[in-house]
């Protein structure tokens, strides 16, 4: 009696923990979108006999880090990979793909997943398209233009802004 017992509770406390455990979480399209990109650019500069060479690696790291044309979340990236080109140069030695590659990166150090470009809005998008961005990126959007929301207390009131204000963006 107590086995039958005790297989039932296994089965129902089985039965409790599984779907939660099988639920994945949606990734998003922008983690690390910074990272791939510039690991990218520079997988680009590399000659392709030298792809595997992890001194080319560092010194095409390099380069690509002192160059004066890079953006602001490119230079912050560099910031964060400068010191660890080694740990760079490893996998991306290993054709290993770029995405993955940045988030073994992003074990060592969560800021190089946590870099991502702006959000964008078309010039010809409409009131809804805009309504469905969070108030994070609709602030984020306004901050970039250099506009400030003084009373915007809804939603609404940021949305309505933003259309205002979309002659602005470059």
């Amino acid at each position: 009696m107590r086995t039958v017992n005790l297989i039932v509770t296994l089965a129902a406390l089985l039965g409790a923990v599984s779907p939660v455990v099988g639920k994945a979480k949606t990734p998003d399209p922008a983690e690390c979108e910074v990272c791939i990109k510039v690991l990218e650019t520079i997988d680009d500069t590399i000659p392709k006999d030298e792809k595997t060479s992890k001194t080319s690696i560092e010194e095409a790291i390099g380069k690509y880090c002192a160059s004066s044309e890079l953006g602001q979340k490119e230079k912050k990236m560099c910031y964060y990979m400068d010191p660890i080109k080694r740990n760079i140069a490893h996998p991306f030695s290993l054709k290993m793909p770029k995405d993955r590659v940045c988030k073994r990166l992003k074990k060592d150090n969560e800021d190089i997943c946590n870099v991502k470009y702006a959000v964008k809005v078309a010039k010809d998008s409409s009131a809804k398209d805009v309504s469905k961005l969070r108030v994070k990126a609709l602030k984020a959007i306004l901050n970039d233009r250099g506009v400030d929301c003084n009373g915007c207390l809804e939603k609404a009131d940021y949305v309505k802004q933003v259309m205002d204000t979309a002659h602005m963006d470059l």
